[in-house]
């Protein structure tokens, strides 16, 4: 619906006080984007978890919690739609093209200095570098995951075929490691110097800064310092669901889901299919020693997010210090759902053998935390990363923004990470060109500006949010939601629809009492996929 006329009137108002050239244009807001890797939706304090995060757990306190915000299911996906504000390109060759703007191309030209550090995972080719994309420093992993202690180290063979993955220091090859290295605090580390440096630079040129900090924790594999693992040792000997049942019971406490309307998912039936059967174990069908494992995979992983959430105290410290932290905007999520991966020989060939006698934890290990925690870790929702369902694409979002965004808020509006790019873009008074070096780009924006969301007014609702990834697709109008589950037989394959406004989980299919409206959704989601690139042909209704 339309904005009221005062809340257009006061927005008009503060974005004439950010726009360049403007007598006030130093005081634009600097940015600091925070991304962490496969953290689940109720991992966090905030978001109903059991594991520390004071400091995120304070930004919630002092800004804004989103309950429907959407990645695009994917690490890299969701990086592709975030730095280009356009869905991502599936089926075009590459995510990041010549012809598609970056965020930090934007922000530059609008005068901003830039700077990422961690996971960029959109090429590793010299054009598509950070540092020749927009970024004027860069120190971070250029392709997925890699040792945490050493990220110099070869992918074992029965994950990634024994590859290095390419790490780089504004556009030099990295391949030396100290043994004290640790990624998480070494990302901490450069994100602190970058932002200092930034801001001693902004208080003489009167330039904001827009620093991205992705941390590569608490993707796989499982690596952790032996001190955050000691702190989780013994607090998961119940396994999957009661942790699923105590985080919903905390969402629904915190007020970020209501219980009449989203309820505590059930495991998915068998299909039949071995790729999707074996997702969730029952907890008491399991040995002893398996138990054992599985717990120490989730006290691993704890640990790897309470480091993370350490690392953000020391940045936030750091914005104190340099006197930046009260006219700086800061914006924390995960780039999808919870682990995908699971540790079984039937999954991963090899996967015993190479951890076998090593504690997890351990850096010569490499232990995923597997798809049972994975679906835990997203409680209330069904799956999780890859997914189209909810499991896998919503993300916990915290935006803080002193003197702006109301302290303590939750918004419930729905709101996608393409939505970035002109939320940025209208914070820092930029635009977004036709052309990129004399040549027209792909596609308009995408998205639309979050900003009268984080002004605690009402945003005019998407026309729709779509997905489609690995042969999982979906498409939502207001509060129905089209959802094609690959799972099944071929033969039993078909779209699922929901009502997202009375089923927040997806745990009834009305697309036999609503066939009109699937089949309409299904239509403009194949427009869409062909638009996209994501699909050549149609998807059988």
């Amino acid at each position: 619906m339309p904005f009221p006329r005062p809340t257009l009137c006061f927005l008009v108002i503060l974005l004439s006080s950010l726009l360049p050239g403007d007598t006030n244009a130093k005081n634009r807001p600097n940015v600091l984007l925070i991304i962490a890797d496969d953290l689940g939706y109720s991992d966090l304090g905030c978001y109903g978890g059991e594991i520390h995060t004071p400091h995120l757990d304070q930004l919630a306190a002092e800004g804004m919690r989103f309950s429907q915000f959407y990645n695009a299911a994917v690490c890299v996906t969701t990086r592709a739609a975030l730095y280009t504000g356009l869905y991502p390109r599936l089926g075009t060759g590459s995510l990041l093209r010549e012809d598609m703007h970056t965020i930090g191309e934007l922000l530059q030209a609008a005068g901003y200095r830039t700077g990422m550090t961690g996971k960029w995972h959109l090429g590793s080719e010299p054009e598509k570098q950070p540092v020749n994309r927009g970024f004027d420093e860069f120190y971070g992993l250029l392709s997925g995951c890699s040792s945490f202690f050493n990220p110099a180290k070869p992918d074992p063979d029965f994950y990634n075929g024994g590859l290095v993955r390419p790490f780089s220091d504004n556009g030099e090859v990295v391949t030396d490691f100290p043994d004290d290295y640790y990624a998480t605090d070494a990302f901490t580390d450069h994100a602190i110097e970058t932002i200092e440096r930034f801001a001693k630079e902004g208080k003489q040129d009167g330039r904001p800064f827009f620093v991205n900090l992705n941390y590569t924790a608490p993707h796989f594999p499982l690596h952790a310092l032996p001190e955050d693992i000691a702190r989780y040792r013994g607090r998961y000997p119940d396994g999957y669901e009661p942790l699923r049942q105590k985080r919903y019971d905390r969402l629904v406490e915190l007020g970020l889901l209501d219980p009449e309307v989203t309820r505590l998912s059930t495991v998915d039936p068998k299909t039949g299919d071995f790729r999707y059967d074996y997702e969730v174990t029952p907890w008491d069908s399991l040995s002893p020693e398996t138990r054992a494992r599985e717990e120490a995979r989730m006290e691993v992983y704890a640990a790897m997010v309470d480091r993370l959430d350490q690392g953000i105290g020391r940045v936030l410290d750091a914005l104190d210090h340099s006197g930046a932290a009260d006219n700086t905007l800061i914006l924390f999520l995960s780039d999808n759902g919870g682990c995908a991966s699971w540790p079984t020989p039937a999954k991963e060939p090899g996967f015993l053998e190479y951890n076998e006698g090593i504690p997890v934890g351990d850096p010569r290990g490499y232990e995923f935390v597997g798809r049972s925690w994975g679906w835990a870790q997203n409680s209330p929702f069904r799956k999780h990363k890859v997914w189209a369902y909810e499991g896998g694409i919503r993300t916990p979002l915290i935006v803080r923004w002193p003197g702006q965004v109301k302290a303590g808020s939750i918004s419930h509006q729905a709101g996608h990470v393409i939505d970035f790019m002109p939320t940025l873009l209208e914070i820092a008074g930029g635009s977004y060109p036709e052309t990129r070096n004399g040549e027209p780009v792909t596609a308009s924006m995408e998205g639309t500006s979050l900003l009268p969301i984080l002004m605690g007014q009402q945003r005019t609702p998407p026309e729709f949010l779509a997905w489609s990834l690995y042969g999982s697709h979906a498409w939502r109008e207001g509060d129905w939601k089209l959802v094609w589950n690959p799972s099944p037989p071929a033969s039993a394959r078909r779209w699922e629809l929901y009502n997202l406004a009375s089923d927040g989980s997806e745990t009834t299919d009305l697309a036999r009492k609503h066939p009109e409206r699937a089949v309409a959704m299904k239509e403009r989601w194949n427009e869409w996929a062909f638009r996209v690139g994501a699909k050549k042909r149609p998807v059988r209704p």
